[in-house]
């Protein structure tokens, strides 16, 4: 399973998906395991992380439009507070 990331993130998809309205997630820099029982879709609008997942690392940065699978687990490792808009999808 692979993160696809969008670096950067074009204006126009803010716009046509209505991003800035999806609600926001915080996180003080920390390690810790995740697994995504939906589809994530996420735009980073602060900080930064790498993502760890079994055969792959991702660096993941403020303007970045992330997708994460369904089914994905991996670790994140936090190193600058991270702030992100989300939309879950079964």
């Amino acid at each position: 399973m692979k993160i696809l990331i969008t670096s950067p993130c074009s204006a126009s998809t803010i716009i046509k998906y209505g991003i800035k309205n999806w609600p926001i997630w915080e996180c003080e820099p920390s390690t810790f395991s995740w697994s995504y029982k939906e589809k994530e879709t996420c735009l980073i609008i602060q900080g930064e992380a790498k993502i760890i997942t079994a055969s792959l690392s991702y660096k993941i940065k403020s303007g970045d439009l992330v997708i994460f699978p369904s089914g994905l687990e991996c670790t994140w490792e936090v190193n600058k507070y991270i702030r992100k808009h989300y939309r879950l999808d079964n």
